[in-house]
């Protein structure tokens, strides 16, 4: 990876199962310590729990509102909040009457080997 400015939105953006959409912005093994993705769930969804293994992540809030579940935690969120989610911890987000549009950025970076499906507590 030589390129000083990575053109993030010209990134393919895709729909993962998940539920939501998801365009990387930055995750290349040349820059290991961290990944930028823009997520959008939208209006009235919610993705399905999952957790990242050795990998925190952060959502910056962009625009629209919603609530995240982080483990037992739960909040409203909206534009300009940081959600800090350990690594390991299931969480799960829902979209409001609008698209809920954040940044996923995770440390170290994201890969799909660190993803894993989880299902809610009873």
């Amino acid at each position: 990876m030589d390129e000083f400015i990575q053109r993030g939105l010209e990134a393919d953006e895709h729909w993962l199962d998940e539920g939501c959409w998801i365009q990387e912005w930055s995750n290349h093994p040349d820059d290991p310590d961290c990944s930028v993705a823009r997520a959008r769930v939208p209006a009235g969804a919610r993705t399905r729990w999952h957790r990242l293994h050795g990998t925190t992540e952060r959502y910056v809030v962009l625009a629209g509102r919603g609530r995240v579940e982080v483990g037992e935690r739960c909040g409203d969120i909206g534009p300009g909040d940081v959600v800090v989610i350990p690594p390991g911890v299931p969480q799960r987000v829902r979209a409001g009457h609008e698209t809920l549009e954040f940044l996923a950025v995770c440390t170290p970076r994201f890969r799909p080997d660190i993803y894993e499906d989880v299902e809610p507590e009873p």
